[in-house]
């Protein structure tokens, strides 16, 4: 048991840091801009798309998809192969672990003075990793709710808020209802302000500019 600790440990370390690897931050310095201080603020793909276009929101959908993946197979790669993932029914655990640690570093990014994005893209990669039946169901929530009200944050939540409810009814494992739920409630979090602003009335469009710390 002592050993699955610290590995876990060790893979979620590699996973945060590979998440901090904000690619909405490193795509606009490219750009010679912030991101963050444009449009929402937001360090992610769909303030990229608002601010510099359809190129740098391609290249920012590659690198946090990415990030997600490699982050989960690495921690596969160096949990699965301990015994006590087998006899405590733990499969899986090592991926999640650093798929987890990983949206928590696009989100509060090390590199970046821990101001980063949502994390959408990169949980919706470990998704993908963990179960991509049950992922590809919750894209299709998210493409109908995009398509229906053209809000991508409302998209965004309910897909997320229906990944644990999938899961559990899907028969998933304890660990991995406990992964799901984790991430959804961290992802619903980090769209607090765009609640308030589809409650309000002031959330901005698919399409639509969106204003200066809106």
């Amino acid at each position: 048991m002592g050993i699955l600790i610290i590995r876990l440990i060790a893979v979620a370390v590699i996973g945060y840091l590979l998440g901090s690897l904000n690619t909405s931050i490193i795509v606009g310095k490219l750009y010679g801009t912030d991101i963050r201080k444009h449009g929402s603020g937001n360090a992610g793909m769909t303030n990229t798309l608002r601010t510099l276009g359809k190129a740098a929101a391609l290249m920012v959908i590659a690198g946090d998809i990415l990030k997600g993946v490699v982050s989960y197979l690495i921690g596969q790669l160096v949990v699965s192969t301990i015994p006590e993932t087998v006899t405590l029914d733990l499969a899986g655990i090592g991926g999640m672990a650093a798929g987890m640690a990983a949206i928590a570093g696009h989100n509060w990014p090390v590199y970046f003075g821990f101001r980063g994005g949502k994390g959408i893209l990169t949980s919706f990669a470990v998704v993908m990793m963990m179960d991509w039946k049950l992922g590809l169901i919750l894209l299709g929530i998210f493409a109908v709710i995009v398509a229906v009200t053209r809000y991508v944050s409302l998209g965004s939540i309910i897909a997320s808020a229906a990944f644990p409810v999938g899961a559990a009814i899907k028969g998933n494992g304890p660990v991995f209802i406990v992964f799901s739920a984790v991430l959804a409630i961290l992802a619903v979090a980090r769209h607090s302000g765009n609640i308030k602003r589809l409650l309000s009335g002031s959330e901005a469009k698919l399409g639509q500019k969106k204003k200066a710390n809106g």
